[in-house]
């Protein structure tokens, strides 16, 4: 059982990092005007809900399986992924707006976050993966 649960957690984690890498190219071509505000935030906006639902489920999965060091480790992530979406103001196209994004400094901000992302999930990769070795060994 705990063994599937980080094979779970695993498979979850890589496509959160292949999200995290999605954002850091979209964004990047967005800043080296390869695409325009509109089409960069039309195809973030797209992957902002799956990439909330697989945090959260990662956090729930470390919270039902009772490897409470995981779980308080994924839980800010998962929280501020939550707020990012319920703080979207009223007429906003979604955390991301193509008439916002080149204001205040919100590409940079958004850059930095994604990059911060990365790493987590890179970190979570390696944390899921020794846990799965030590479960399979111990099984």
């Amino acid at each position: 059982m705990e063994a599937a649960v980080f094979i779970l957690s695993l498979v979850d984690c890589c496509a959160l990092i292949f999200l995290a890498v999605y954002f850091i190219i979209t964004l990047s071509d967005l800043e080296c005007d390869y695409i325009n505000a509109r089409a960069c935030c039309s195809k973030l906006n797209r992957w902002v809900v799956p990439e909330l639902v697989g945090q959260a489920l990662s956090t729930v999965l470390m919270l039902v399986s009772l490897h409470w060091f995981v779980f308080l480790l994924n839980l800010p992530v998962a929280a501020w992924n939550m707020y990012r979406v319920w703080k979207v103001p009223m007429g906003n196209m979604g955390v991301f707006d193509p008439t916002e994004i080149h204001n205040r400094g919100q590409l940079k901000s958004h850059m930095k976050e994604s990059m911060i992302k990365l790493g987590f999930h890179l970190l979570c990769f390696f944390i899921y993966l020794y846990s799965m070795i030590l479960a399979l060994i111990n099984d």
